[in-house]
């Protein structure tokens, strides 16, 4: 099973993000480290497990936040830039709330300036998420750009799926790697949701199905694998420990 630690980023920083209310995220407290800073929290997640994939949110440009008034700015493509710079053998996957072309040839350079080790997988996987589009037209305008480069997060917010039911209904523009995003779980340390995954699971085949939010410690993450489930996106059980880097170990060696 793949373990994919998460970082929310908002201004620069790493946030720690909760039942996705977006608007109460604060700067991240981990015992990993006393910074919120990226890189350093990067180098704090690697010195605890030599993970493969790295999951970033850039909450800004999700958000399409960006007003001089506030200071807040529209995107932290520099700050995941750095990342992959620093870091060239670490396989990112990047939403950034790609909702149109535009939006897609701007993230799409983060592959040229990382300038990843050819002889390795490593590089950036921009996600799709299903919150970012009202229409499977306007998803498909960018799905047929990238197709199977990308990654789908279906997105359900605390009031249900948000994104083109069709999307969700049927499977045959899924790219193969799909994410399971229950915001409700994100952050609330009270487990995954199961009946959600094995709803989605029913119709998924051979997809890989990546659960997010909720996973609190290895049984959470022993019942995923049992389900099958490919892998998950981790951020508080990692942060707060209660994933140890010897459970992590084994867990990748099974």
């Amino acid at each position: 099973m793949q373990i994919i630690p998460v970082i929310d980023l908002l201004n620069g920083i790493v946030v720690h993000a909760k039942k996705g209310e977006r608007h109460r995220y604060q700067a991240i407290t981990s015992a990993l480290t006393p910074s919120s800073e990226p890189l350093a929290i990067v180098a704090a997640l690697l010195a605890l497990h030599p993970f493969q994939q790295l999951y970033i949110a850039d909450l800004n440009a999700i958000q399409k936040l960006g007003n001089t008034q506030d200071c807040t700015q529209s995107n932290n493509f520099d700050v995941i830039a750095s990342i992959a710079q620093h870091y060239p053998n670490l396989t990112l996957w990047v939403d950034a709330g790609i909702s149109n072309l535009t939006e897609l040839d701007l993230w799409s350079q983060l592959n040229l300036s990382s300038q990843p080790d050819l002889s390795s997988q490593a590089g950036v996987k921009l996600i799709l998420g299903s919150e970012n589009f009202v229409s499977m037209e306007q998803y498909l305008a960018i799905y047929h750009v990238i197709s199977e480069q990308t990654i789908l997060s279906l997105d359900f917010m605390p009031t249900g799926y948000q994104g083109p039911q069709a999307l969700l209904e049927s499977t045959a523009y899924w790219p193969q790697a799909v994410i399971i995003m229950s915001l409700a779980h994100v952050g609330a340390n009270q487990g995954v949701n199961l009946q959600l995954l094995t709803q989605t699971q029913a119709k998924a085949g051979d997809f890989n199905l990546y659960a997010a939010g909720g996973v609190r410690d290895i049984a959470d993450l022993n019942t995923l694998k049992s389900l099958g489930i490919h892998g998950a996106l981790i951020a508080t059980a990692i942060h707060s420990k209660q994933l140890t880097q010897q459970q992590l170990t084994l867990l990748q060696q099974q």
